[in-house]
Formats: structure tokens, sequence, C-alpha cells
């Protein structure tokens, strides 16, 4: 069956935009910034300083990107290869995914599963030299994903076990990617603006949770109901020329 390609790229992104803004991610960020760069706060926040590091943060902060991305997009490829193995099986796939999604949603919101407040994030004492090692933090940073990215992220990577086509979780999670990277590539490039717009955004955080969590009790509800095709077929009809 064909996957309804354009909605769920927009779901995959908004889910990495969502992880982006999370606890476990936003207040973590400008630490991330100065330890991949190498530059400290104060030259990352100084108006003539920051002129002359932008093109090394901007060059560290790419390969910091590619290294995350290129964690997750495996990962999307090995889910839809497992759904592919798993065909025959793909409605009890979607169902028993969808109702993962919902408790993962709850969770999100309730913290109900103790077991999922276990932190699991390897961190490096020291990073390695040059842009090399931009990129392994990239990759270490989503081998040790906290739970609260977690839920967003298998969220993406269960539906993409949904496909029969191992393009569709490469796509997927490259687009999941993009909704974590951007922001956070942007965020280094625009480093007090990003700061003071933490600020607010912080008094905001429950409302993000809570949005998040409603996101993936609605995305868990349409995969047990098998109605997330119909509603993405919807949206396709909407957006496509006369």
């Amino acid at each position: 069956m064909k996957q309804p390609q354009e909605v769920s790229v927009l779901i995959a992104f908004a889910a990495g935009f969502l992880s982006f803004v999370s606890p476990c991610v936003l207040p973590l960020v400008p630490s991330y910034i100065t330890y991949i760069t190498g530059v400290s706060f104060q030259d990352l926040t100084d108006q003539e300083t920051r002129k002359k590091v932008k093109w090394t943060t901007l060059i560290h902060s790419c390969l910091f990107i590619l290294g995350f991305s290129t964690v997750f997009i495996l990962m999307g490829a090995s889910a839809s290869y497992l759904g592919q193995i798993l065909s025959k099986y793909q409605t009890w796939i979607m169902k028993i995914g969808g109702i993962l999604i919902i408790l993962l949603g709850i969770h999100f919101i309730l913290q109900i599963f103790p077991f999922l407040q276990i932190e699991k994030r390897f961190e490096m004492k020291r990073k390695p030299l040059g842009y090399l090692g931009s990129f392994l933090v990239g990759i270490v940073f989503a081998a040790g994903w906290t739970p609260c990215i977690g839920p967003i992220l298998s969220t993406i990577l269960i539906y993409a076990s949904t496909s029969q086509q191992m393009t569709t979780g490469i796509l997927l999670l490259a687009s999941y990617s993009l909704g974590l990277g951007i922001p956070f590539l942007l965020a280094s490039l625009a480093f007090n603006l990003f700061l003071s717009t933490f600020e607010k955004i912080r008094r905001y955080m429950k409302v993000i949770i809570f949005v998040s969590g409603f996101f993936l009790i609605g995305v868990g509800i349409l995969l047990l109901t098998g109605t997330f095709r119909v509603v993405t077929d919807y949206f396709n009809f909407l957006a496509s020329p006369d």
C-alpha cells in the first residue's frame, strides 16, 4: 500500500521540532553549542567576536546535526526494513503501535511509567578535536536521547515500521532530523535571540509538554483506528491541484 508521504513528512518534521522544545533538549542547547564549537558563551553573545566565529559555529553545528541525523535515518531505514519482513502483520503492527504511542502520550503528560524516567544519555568528558569531534558528539547525542525525546522519536519509528518501503523510513527520519536540526542551527547562528526567546518559551514549558502528549495520543488513535491514511489522503487531495 502506498504511503501518503506529504502529510507524513510534515508530521515527522513537527515531531522533530517538538523534540527540540522538549524539557530535555531546549535547556541544554546553549551548552551543546558552546561544547561543539569550542567557542565561549561570552564570545557567542558578544557582538564583535560573534561575527568572527560565525563560520566556525556554522560548520560545527552542521556536523553535529549530520551526526545525529545519520543515526536517526539509519534507525528509520531499519524500522522500515523490519516492516518489510513482517509485512503480513502490518495491520497488527499498526494497531499495537497505535496503542503504544497512546500510552507514550499519556506518559508524556502524566509521567505514569517510572521506568521511562531513567536517563539513557551518554556523556563525553572531553570533545575530540576538530570537526570530526562535532560529528561524533552528534552521534552520541542521538544514541543517548533522554526519555523526553524518546516517546516522540518512537512514534515516528513505529509509523516507519508500518511501511513496506525502506525509503519511507529514511524520508520520515530525515524530516524528523530537520525538525530537530534546523532550530538548533538557527539557535547557534542567532545565539542572543535564542537566549531571549528561550526565556519566554520556558514560561510555557508545561503547555509544550501537554501539546506534545496530545500530539502523540492523536497520532496513536489514527494508527489504532486505521484512519491515518484516510486523513492524510484527504489533506493530500486538498493540497493537490485541480
